[in-house]
């Protein structure tokens, strides 16, 4: 399934235990693997559960195995967030030039 997520440098850091925030619901949908709980501070402050999840960027060629918090609820308009340590996987930017935006991995 498709997901659109918020790119959140402030979600989580470089060592949290998780890397995406996704609707718990979609989490069992995609057959994700219970992993222990995790306690977030914040806009969701709280115990909850981890998965084990498949994600697939197939344009990057991404394909892993990921910790993914399950939260009862996500952003108005969007899927899940991407979070700090997630992106911090690829280096994103202009590539040097000015006139457009890149995303390499």
């Amino acid at each position: 399934m498709q997901r659109h997520l918020l790119a959140d440098t402030g979600a989580g850091t470089a060592s949290a235990p998780f890397e995406l925030v996704l609707d718990e619901q979609d989490c069992l949908a995609t057959g994700g693997i219970p992993s222990q709980a995790v306690f977030l501070a914040g806009a969701y402050s709280g115990a909850y559960p981890v998965y084990l999840i498949r994600v697939q960027i197939p344009d990057l060629g991404f394909d892993r195995h990921l910790y993914v918090v399950g939260v009862p609820r996500v952003p108005s308009g969007l899927d899940g967030i991407a979070c700090f340590r997630f992106l911090n996987r690829f280096h994103y930017g202009n590539v040097g030039d000015a006139g457009q935006f890149g995303l390499e991995c």
